[in-house]
């Protein structure tokens, strides 16, 4: 329970205390808006590593050289806990946006930041701004910035982390239309971190592996016809393979 206090004073806490810093990237930002992009990003992956390690999560990173550093991509990863975000945040090289549940715009700060972060919200219950925002993650990867989305449309709870839900064809439109590679996480024992035990944070080991890119024009036609099932094969490959190390 003490780790889940710390854990919480010190999300609670950055908050109140960086709305000075918001401004100041605000002002940044209309100067130079690249660098504002970048250093919003680099502050978080600060911020979320520290939560990380108030956890006591112990993290092995497996394929991480499958992750290009120089073009923008798209995340495609299994979803088990909170956690998720930042154990996957915290690694990205160039900037990266993750698409969120719509509720998320809610909570003044937290939305201000990612927004920063190029964060989109999905409405899930309104299709044609569903598509919308799909359009404008295509958007962003055109223009050079990675985006991250969970294509389970929520936190998966079934008992066996490889019993995956169906991951929603709707999300890989962003790597068909912007002609970008998908790159597979496979995200091992992350429930064990809270999820599990709620509301008692325990140190755990997980597993975050990158496979390698997929380009979606190389595959064959029936692939790339069922390229959500093809991707969530892989991932569930991976998930597998990584039970022999938890």
């Amino acid at each position: 329970m003490i780790r889940f206090i710390l854990v919480c004073i010190a999300v609670i806490g950055y908050l109140i205390l960086s709305i000075p810093l918001l401004i100041v990237e605000w002002i940044i930002g209309k100067f130079d808006p690249l660098k504002k992009e970048i250093s919003s990003l680099r502050i978080i992956q600060a911020v979320f590593r520290f939560i990380l390690w108030l956890t006591g999560v112990k993290v092995t990173v497996i394929g991480e050289e499958n992750v290009p550093k120089d073009t923008p991509v798209l995340y495609i990863g299994n979803h088990r806990s909170y956690f998720d975000i930042l154990l996957t945040y915290s690694r990205c090289p160039i900037r990266t946006g993750y698409v969120a549940k719509k509720e998320m715009e809610k909570f003044p700060l937290l939305s201000n930041w990612m927004k920063y972060l190029h964060c989109l919200f999905l409405d899930r219950s309104d299709i044609k701004q569903g598509l919308q925002t799909i359009l404008t993650a295509v958007e962003k990867v055109k223009s050079g910035i990675s985006i991250c989305i969970f294509p389970e449309g929520t936190r998966n709870k079934n008992e066996d982390e490889t019993d995956m839900l169906p991951f929603h064809d709707g999300s890989f439109k962003i790597a068909t239309r912007a002609k970008c590679p998908i790159i597979p996480i496979a995200m091992s024992n992350t429930a064990q971190i809270w999820e599990a035990h709620f509301p008692t944070i325990k140190p755990c080991h997980v597993i975050v592996e990158y496979g390698k890119p997929i380009y979606p024009d190389e595959l064959d036609k029936e692939d790339k016809k069922h390229l959500g099932a093809y991707t969530q094969n892989i991932i569930k490959e991976m998930l597998i393979k990584n039970k022999e190390l938890i």
